[in-house]
């Protein structure tokens, strides 16, 4: 086991959620952030990637998150608000929280 100190800024961030219905549809998000960005006195993440593949395209987004929300157990979350690219003559919504990770 390695028992060397980790900086707060050594995690990443999973997620699982659903755009908006745009267009009759929505698709699945699954998603695994960047690792954490110093900034000012919180951190934030990148993420970038596609929505599954559903009703003959994909959508494609590159996103930053707002800075750590502490959580009871002292982990903390991420709030996410961002718009995919345009495919099929719409784009989708994807906004919520990440899933927690230990740190600040």
């Amino acid at each position: 086991m390695d028992n060397r100190r980790r900086s707060p800024l050594d995690h990443n961030h999973g997620s699982v959620a659903h755009t908006s219905c745009d267009h009759h549809h929505a698709h699945q998000c699954l998603d695994v952030t960047g690792p954490a960005i110093p900034s000012g006195e919180s951190h934030v993440h990148n993420s970038e990637g596609w929505v599954l593949y559903e009703h003959g395209h994909a959508h494609y987004y590159q996103a930053t998150s707002g800075p750590s929300i502490p959580t009871a157990n002292g982990w903390h979350v991420h709030y996410w608000d961002f718009y995919t690219t345009v495919n099929n003559g719409h784009r989708h919504h994807v906004q919520g929280l990440d899933m927690p990770a230990p740190g600040i």
